[in-house]
């Protein structure tokens, strides 16, 4: 019975992305990505925080693998020339990683595109389900192509509201799109009701999972969404080598996906290599081959992690249970206030969250970079 019911949405999915559906919006997609509005921004936002320690954006304070830099020099020589086998190894290298074809994978940082494909479901009015506050990449980009986004607020422990966002899915539902760990409360939901609702909810709408954010967990293998992939669930999983990799700067990451969906959007262009740049595919071949590289990361973010959770504990600070790379607290004043404090004396933190307006998140950056992060906080709160 699971079986037949899955079949039929996996059709209509993939025979939502015609090629005569898509090209009414061809011109209108190729000048909405040529607007480089968003990398405009965080130029110019990272030049006039220049010199300031950046606890802001998540990124990994021990940067990428030892034997990245290497990789990237021996590929300079070979820049003049497009990609070709090289892609084919890294797909080849995902899919040995994550334990499935490489039919499956669909290389590049794709979430947006995809937000994109999907908000030409139905045209106008089709529904994307989402946790608020969150990051809202896919979804912005759906919307833009006239998809309707479906907000659901996180429950009162900051995680994915599971039963609310179930509620919320109807027959114009187009796609659910989740963080795990949730960003910006770094929570997880718990594994097996988590598994469990990404089975039942992908036999009514697509499930994209973005678990940017899981290397850092306590558990990788028990907790991530590829395993319903595996098990037949309409579920796409989002994966980045920005995080834990160490690799923001080159712009690369990957989605695991069925099959059939997988060949499908690869074939009206998500997922090109020739879209992937030699020194980012020699980074990821690099960073996936040093199989001790992201163990010692995670134990040294969770190790500066349990630092801060025993300070925000004896400061009598409410803070989520994060299994990322940050941390999530009340500091019960303003954020504009506390940022700005913050800067004053050298750091940059994560934006504000509406509505949590009394909540900041920080960056788990290097141990000293900690400990100044760590004073600044004694110092509003006392």
């Amino acid at each position: 019975m699971y079986a037949t019911q899955k079949q039929p949405y996996v059709n209509s999915v993939v025979s939502c992305f015609s090629y005569k559906s898509f090209k009414g919006f061809a011109v209108f997609i190729i000048v909405l990505w040529l607007i480089p509005v968003i990398a405009v921004s965080q130029t110019t936002s990272a030049k006039k925080d220049q010199g300031l320690i950046q606890l802001s954006l998540n990124e990994n304070p021990y940067g990428p693998s030892p034997a990245v830099a290497p990789a990237i020099k021996k590929e300079i020589a070979n820049i003049a020339r497009y990609t070709g086998q090289e892609g084919d190894e890294l797909i080849a290298a995902i899919a040995s990683h994550e334990g499935v074809d490489k039919d499956q994978i669909i290389p590049g940082e794709i979430l947006e595109l995809l937000g994109v494909y999907l908000g030409l479901k139905e045209g106008q009015g089709s529904e994307f389900i989402y946790t608020v506050p969150g990051y809202p990449a896919l979804v912005d980009a759906a919307a833009r192509v006239g998809g309707v986004v479906i907000s659901v607020p996180l429950n009162d422990g900051l995680e994915n509201d599971l039963p609310a966002i179930a509620s919320k899915i109807g027959p114009k539902t187009r796609a659910i799109f989740l963080v795990n760990p949730h960003n910006p409360s770094g929570t997880v939901n718990e594994d097996k009701q988590f598994h469990e609702f990404l089975h039942e909810a992908s036999q009514r709408a697509l499930v994209i999972v973005d678990e940017a954010y899981l290397e850092f967990s306590d558990n990788f293998t028990l907790r991530t969404a590829v395993k319903n992939i595996k098990a037949g669930d309409n579920v796409i999983v989002f994966r980045t080598f920005a995080k834990a990799y160490g690799l923001a700067g080159l712009s690369i990451g990957y989605a695991v996906a069925p099959k059939a969906l997988a060949d499908y959007l690869k074939k009206q262009g998500l997922g090109g290599l020739h879209d992937l740049n030699r020194l980012s595919i020699a980074a990821a071949q690099a960073s996936l081959a040093d199989k001790n590289y992201i163990p010692l990361v995670h134990d040294k973010v969770a190790t500066e992690r349990t630092k801060w959770n025993v300070i925000l504990d004896n400061l009598h600070l409410k803070h989520t249970d994060s299994q990322a790379n940050f941390v999530y607290f009340d500091i019960k004043k303003p954020y504009a206030e506390v940022a700005a404090k913050f800067k004053e004396n050298g750091i940059t933190i994560g934006r504000s969250f509406a509505p949590y307006n009394t909540w900041v998140r920080i960056t788990i950056g290097l141990p000293e970079e900690n400990i100044k992060a760590q004073g600044i906080t004694r110092q509003i709160v006392q």
